[in-house]
């Protein structure tokens, strides 16, 4: 009999991308990509903070931070560029004249992703960021040290796609099921749902 496709529903996932992206058995599997890409991020993040990649926190903030945007800047602009202009725009008008708030913000977003991937917490949403960061990288023309940027991006967005059991091997396997999922309320909302939804009765009289 020909399978029917649910208007709803559409496409069933292939029992392939089913094992891969949901079934347990492969959290070892994403256990080391998440090792792997949260100790770049906490590596990068940690870098800027203690000063060892300077210009990123403290008195000197934002002076590492406009020197990578002013060559992003200008590679827009040279015969053979690396950078959209239309990104080279959103550079001049929103990240240059605040290079200092930006700093704080990439360097505090790169160890708070390292430390989510690391310790499997609210795996898919530190994916999700880590591979926005990547993006942003690569519109800039950066590849990064040993040109990392674009395979670190390919696992983030792996990770993004497989959240439900990236983090099985981790604080995930406790925190999704106590505050929930998409489509499926967690313990702790269930019970305070619950407690609206049955109130205790009215004292009589």
């Amino acid at each position: 009999m020909a399978q029917t496709i649910s208007r709803r529903t559409g496409f069933e996932e292939p029992a392939f991308a089913r094992f891969i992206f949901s079934d347990p058995k492969t959290a070892p599997f994403w256990l080391v990509v998440r090792l792997y890409v949260g100790w770049q991020w906490l590596e990068a993040g940690w870098g800027k903070l203690s000063g060892e990649e300077p210009g990123w926190w403290g008195a000197a903030a934002g002076k590492g931070m406009s020197g990578f945007v002013s060559g992003a800047i200008n590679n827009a602009y040279t015969a053979k560029p690396t950078v959209l202009p239309g990104y080279a725009w959103f550079l001049v008008h929103f990240v240059q004249p605040y290079t200092a708030a930006w700093s704080y913000a990439i360097t505090a977003g790169e160890i708070l992703v390292g430390l989510g991937l690391i310790v499997g917490l609210f795996t898919g949403v530190a994916a999700f960021f880590g591979g926005l960061m990547n993006v942003d990288y690569l519109f800039a023309g950066s590849l990064g040290t040993g040109a990392v940027n674009p395979p670190l991006f390919v696992l983030a967005t792996a990770l993004v796609l497989a959240w439900r059991v990236a983090g099985y091997i981790g604080l995930d396997f406790f925190a999704l099921p106590l505050i929930g999922v998409p489509g499926r309320a967690g313990k702790l909302f269930s019970r305070r749902q619950g407690t609206i939804a049955n109130p205790p009765p009215a004292p009589a009289g």
